[in-house]
């Protein structure tokens, strides 16, 4: 027994009765996406191409500069993407038969979700076989690396007396009093020992700042003024090295998020003109129902009568 059903809109439905067939055509979007896809591809090329004669090394400034080319590939992609969509989103209308451009234009936005999606797993694909290339690359240098250091290190270790490297070091880490009773290694391994703790530290020990001006002071042979006069100098410059290097950090932090923001908007307004010349294109390609009138203005297609 049918039961009658009346929506909101006043239409009434027969519940148990047939179905409307399905709208859809994967297979009329996956072909727009590939012709989407192929175009973009074959424009791009040509842009490669044409880009690629504009370079001229052998005359000085015949070649146009780095923010000239990268604004015209800019461009060229956003206009070779717009191209194949439109023509994508044409072809999945075209081929799905349908007369509704509604219907026309959802084909579209398909082409455009599943082209966008394939592009972007693709390129994701590329971006980590780059960087295990790389990774693969640095591990093999540094591999080799070690095995020049281990081999250097080993000559090394085979030519040097054991006896004359421990008296080295006992006359390095024994420490006299007075400065100027020191050797130069010695002076030398105190005053990298007091630099050491400074760095870490970030000031001086108690009576380390004394001692290391007298060490200066007896290794030159100047004036333990002298001495204090050329601590504050380097630490001036050390300071003055710490902030340049934080403001290029910061500079260079600021430029790249700064890239990302301008990136990220580009991309976004890409897809959304990628959409709309995929819809627009659908909907250009949708069948006309004037084709498929009958005598008395209407026709059939598929068991439904459509105009």
């Amino acid at each position: 027994m049918s039961t009658v059903v009346q929506g909101r809109t006043g239409a009434v439905a027969v519940e148990g009765g047939p179905k409307l067939r399905d709208r859809i055509s994967l297979q009329a979007i996956i072909a727009g996406a590939a012709v989407a896809a192929a175009v973009g591809l074959m424009l791009n090329l040509l842009g490669v191409a044409v880009g690629a004669t504009t370079i001229d090394p052998q005359t000085p400034g015949a070649t146009p500069g780095a923010g000239t080319m990268t604004l015209a590939a800019g461009a060229w992609l956003l206009v070779s993407t717009l191209i194949g969509l439109s023509l994508g989103g044409y072809v999945a209308a075209r081929l799905s038969g349908n007369v509704d451009k509604a219907d026309s234009a959802l084909h579209g936005l398909s082409v455009w979700a599943l082209a966008f999606l394939v592009g972007t797993a693709v390129a994701g694909s590329n971006a980590t076989g780059a960087v295990r290339t790389a990774a693969s690359s640095a591990g093999s240098a540094l591999s080799g690396a070690a095995q020049g250091l281990g081999s250097v290190a080993g000559a090394a270790g085979q030519a040097l007396d054991p006896r004359a490297a421990m008296e080295r070091a006992r006359s390095v880490l024994t420490r006299r009093d007075d400065p100027r009773q020191m050797t130069s290694e010695q002076r030398m391994a105190e005053i990298g020992h007091i630099a050491a703790q400074r760095v870490a530290a970030g000031s001086y020990e108690a009576g380390a700042r004394d001692r290391l001006q007298a060490l200066i002071a007896a290794e030159t042979g100047i004036s333990p003024a002298e001495a204090g006069q050329r601590i504050d100098q380097a630490e001036a410059q050390a300071r003055q090295a710490a902030q340049a290097l934080e403001q290029r950090a910061r500079a260079a932090a600021d430029g790249a998020a700064t890239g990302v923001a301008m990136g990220s908007f580009w991309a976004f307004a890409t897809m959304l003109l990628g959409a709309v010349a995929a819809a627009l294109g659908s909907m250009a390609g949708a069948r006309r129902a004037a084709s498929l009138r009958g005598d008395a203005g209407w026709g059939t297609r598929d068991g439904y009568r459509i105009r």
